[in-house]
């Protein structure tokens, strides 16, 4: 087992846990939104069982004036065939660290509303619930 990030080298072995998540873009958009977030440090990171992908996490470091320096989780996956083996809390242990080391004060996450399971998983893992988040979304005129 091995964790570690990822480069861009990997998008496609990324894209196939990513996916599992993010069931609404194409390979085409994950591709186009990585590398629009690498300007925001955007790290990818992966725990492999031999050469397989089996859990990632895409994450950045930033500030703000609520959450401080934070560590942000915008994804974290673990492969439907690889679910319930503790890879997901090995993941949050290895980017608790990482958060440490990036000194950060607290890690943050949104979790979409229907994802029950992965609520129950995150306060067994010392997350709480500490907000809501809205969103509006915009109309993009041509």
């Amino acid at each position: 087992m091995q964790i570690r990030e990822l480069d861009l080298k990997e998008l496609q072995t990324a894209w196939e846990v990513v996916s599992q998540l993010r069931t609404k873009i194409e390979y085409k958009e994950f591709e186009d939104l990585v590398y629009d977030m690498r300007e925001s440090n955007y790290t990818m990171v992966g725990i492999f069982e031999k050469s397989k992908l089996v859990t990632y996490a895409g994450v950045t470091i930033s500030t703000n004036l609520y959450h401080k320096r934070h560590l942000f989780i915008h994804e974290l996956v673990t492969d439907t065939h690889y679910r319930s083996q503790g890879y997901g809390k090995m993941m949050l242990e290895y980017l608790s660290d990482y958060a440490k080391v990036g000194a950060c004060e607290n890690i943050v996450l949104s979790s979409g509303l229907q994802r029950e399971e992965a609520h129950t998983f995150y306060e067994k893992n010392e997350f709480t619930k500490a907000s809501y988040v809205f969103v509006k979304a915009l109309r993009i005129q041509n």
